[in-house]
């Protein structure tokens, strides 16, 4: 005999789960007397937005799905930022969400909401356990949903008194379900071929998920051998190496206008992995919608991706990694001159990618950012949220490895945090950097308590210039010097990490940064550092006095 909360945790253990991020409630505790003795690692959170970022985080850099548990109503509500993410950027996740009982629904009961009405939009499937002994065929299918075709989140709703009950004969042996790939035919590949020998000019922008680091490094392979220029679309940057001879830049928001132009120019684009979506496409202004003037080869693991916005001239119905596989074998010659244009494009991007050495203020992030490039190990992970202060980590930071940067592609500010945190917990022996704003850490920075909770020595970066950056930036382009709703007040960073109990530094000239980065990191503890930047060095290229036209600080 087994009660359903036992039965949950039998099905994860099944699955490979090695452990889950929650915000514990009176709504599934039979689950969590459950995971007791389990060997399953829990990790308590402060919120359950953090909590869900958390496991984003962990499927983002795992290809696992990341499990998170939350209690009914205000809690699954909260959850939904987390949601929201891993359903934008593709990320396998599974949210279990504690339900009223059985005989209380559909009467508005304390904290009740039907999961499956509401969170249609944040989830591939969404659905609620009626019977205990069904969890695991529910849970199994889970899975499945959440890793195959275009991987992302899958909400299960459990009500309370499911998991108190007790399964008669549960199963003996609960046998995960496989995970088919998705691969390309052997005609599709011999097009490619074809194609790839007689274009002059084709680019190759890799995107989206169930990749591998074998699949990055047969792309690379490939793509030295063929000539091909390769960009990363939007904060997919770890899927391919930035030092390698081939490497074009990042496709996305502030996307270096030579490689702007050589993909309008192109008359071969391979989109692989990804979906192309707003940010990547740079607003849609990169291939038009719904037949793009260049030739396009759309990869994708989802056959309803294919054609569901750009019409492809060749689409192939693969996921990434079968897909870098095939591709390893093809053989191109590439036609005279690719070498010159690949060379081009690739000292391009590192003159792009050189961040200026002076700014407004005293503290000049292109020196630091400098810095941290030279000293960070090539495994280290990076983490972020959204706002201005992330162009110095998506535009500079040059990525070598897979598995090393967790970063919104749906642009949900707070997530460096927990990301981190999630990140640590997944790789515990790497080194993880989050990078967040002021306006940005504020949002889940509770989660640091998390981090010391746990003894996880993530170093979190908050660019600090007390306001709300990107949006300040964006009302003094349209309504200049009217400021409203932007400005902030904030904590001393350093002192709140120290009262938490972790370690903290407050930079406020260049010069003092790497020491107290080095000192941060020889404490082994989680640490803020906090970097007081100036307000009017709002962008590495622009001030706020640029930018509204006044030329005046204000």
């Amino acid at each position: 005999m087994k009660t359903g909360g036992q039965l949950i945790v039998d099905t994860l253990k099944a699955n490979g789960v090695e452990r889950l991020f929650c915000v514990p409630g009176e709504s599934y505790l039979a689950v969590l007397d459950a995971l007791v003795d389990s060997g399953v690692g829990v990790t308590v959170c402060r919120q359950e937005g953090g909590a869900a970022m958390m496991a984003d985080s962990w499927g983002r850099l795992t290809g696992k799905p990341g499990i998170c548990f939350v209690t009914r109503g205000p809690g699954a509500t909260n959850a939904t930022a987390g949601l929201h993410i891993a359903r934008q950027d593709s990320i396998p996740m599974i949210l279990f969400i504690g339900q009223v009982q059985r005989d209380a629904r559909e009467r508005e009961a304390f904290q009740e909401v039907e999961y499956r009405r509401a969170f249609t939009e944040f989830a591939k499937w969404v659905a609620e356990i009626d019977d205990p002994a069904r969890i695991p065929e529910f849970v199994n299918r889970a899975f499945s949903v959440a890793m195959s075709g275009r991987p992302g989140p899958v909400v299960l709703a459990l009500p309370e008194d499911v998991l108190r009950e007790v399964v008669e004969n549960p199963p003996a042996t609960i046998l995960p379900n496989p995970v088919p790939a998705t691969r390309p035919g052997d005609a599709e590949m011999k097009d490619l071929g074809e194609r790839l020998a007689r274009a002059e000019r084709p680019v190759m922008i890799l995107g989206g998920t169930r990749w591998t680091e074998t699949a990055v490094r047969q792309v690379e392979r490939f793509a030295e051998r063929a000539q091909i220029p390769v960009g990363c679309s939007f904060r997919r940057q770890m899927l391919f190496d930035h030092t390698h001879p081939c490497y074009a830049g990042d496709v996305g928001i502030g996307i270096n206008p030579a490689l702007a132009e050589a993909i309008k120019v192109s008359d071969l684009v391979m989109l692989v992995g990804g979906r192309f979506s707003e940010m990547p496409s740079s607003g849609y202004t990169l291939l038009d919608i719904p037949c793009p003037e260049q030739p396009l080869v759309h990869i994708h693991a989802d056959a309803g991706e294919l054609g569901r916005v750009y019409r492809p001239t060749l689409a192939i119905n693969a996921d990434p990694a079968s897909f870098a596989d095939a591709l390893s074998a093809l053989d191109v010659d590439p036609m005279p001159g690719r070498a010159d244009v690949v060379a081009q494009m690739h000292a391009a991007y590192l003159d792009w990618s050189t961040p200026p050495e002076t700014g407004p203020g005293d503290v000049q992030m292109g020196p630091i950012i400098d810095w941290l490039r030279d000293e960070l190990p090539e495994d280290a992970i990076l983490t972020n949220g959204a706002g201005n202060y992330a162009t110095w980590v998506h535009r500079y930071v040059r990525f070598r490895n897979f598995a090393t940067q967790a970063a919104p592609a749906s642009g949900s500010m707070g997530y460096g945090v927990p990301a981190a945190i999630g990140a640590q917990q997944a790789f515990p022996d790497r080194l993880v950097v989050a990078f967040a704003g002021d306006g940005c850490f504020m949002m889940h920075g509770q989660e640091f308590a998390t981090a010391i909770q746990h003894k996880l020595p993530i170093i979190v970066i908050v660019v600090n210039n007390s306001m709300y950056g990107t949006i300040r930036m964006h009302q003094e382009r349209d309504y200049p010097g009217r400021v409203s709703a932007t400005e902030l007040t904030n904590p001393d960073f350093a002192a709140l990490a120290r009262a938490y109990g972790g370690h903290g530094e407050t930079v406020e000239k260049t010069e003092d940064f790497a020491p107290a980065f080095k000192r941060a990191r020889a404490t082994g503890k989680a640490s803020i550092i906090e970097i007081k930047l100036d307000q009017q060095a709002i962008t590495p290229t622009r001030t706020l006095a640029q930018i509204s036209g006044t030329g005046v600080k204000k």
